[in-house]
């Protein structure tokens, strides 16, 4: 890798770290290409990004972001696993190394936030932005449709009663 490509992923890289909400630091202890492959694409069906990336490179790129804490985690055969939502990546990597011991969690951060091997499963644990979303769109449009039930029922139960008292007569 010659200087300017160098350059151009330390860019790269600095440029992932602006943009996300998470960030999660595994170690490779020996994934073969298709256990690599599999968690490559976990990740991409999560929304999230999986990079490895040279140690020295990688400390570069996080400087001036609020990403500076994770430079103790880079150390190693390391890789990056990043995303805007703050629980896609870690869910992704968390749930495939529960099936592979050859991925470990180092750690990670979310924004300034530094996170243990521990906080990264906590954080894989709580529901996603897009479930989220949907639970609270759920509770807005639950009242209105309780409403509605609530101001056509009197009109409804009038009506069985004039229904009731033309059949008697």
């Amino acid at each position: 890798m010659d200087r300017s490509q160098k350059a151009e992923s330390v860019a790269s890289l600095n440029a992932v770290f602006n943009e996300v909400g998470v960030v999660v630091v595994t170690r490779n202890l020996g994934l073969s290409v298709a256990q690599s492959t599999q968690l490559r694409t976990k990740i991409r069906e999560a929304g999230a990004s999986y990079k490895v990336a040279k140690n020295r490179l990688a400390k570069l790129a996080i400087q001036d972001t609020d990403y500076a804490g994770i430079g103790d985690l880079l150390t190693g055969p390391t890789a990056i696993a990043a995303s805007v939502d703050p629980v896609a990546a870690a869910k992704a990597v968390v749930e495939f190394a529960k099936t592979n011991d050859k991925i470990e969690i180092v750690g990670g951060s979310m924004g300034t936030q530094v996170l243990t091997p521990e906080g990264v499963k906590a954080l894989a644990s709580m529901p996603s932005l897009d479930e989220l979303r949907a639970t609270l769109i759920g509770l807005v449009q639950a009242p209105a449709t309780k409403i509605a039930q609530l101001s056509t029922a009197p009109a409804a139960k009038l009506a069985r009663v004039f229904g009731a008292y033309a059949k008697a007569a």
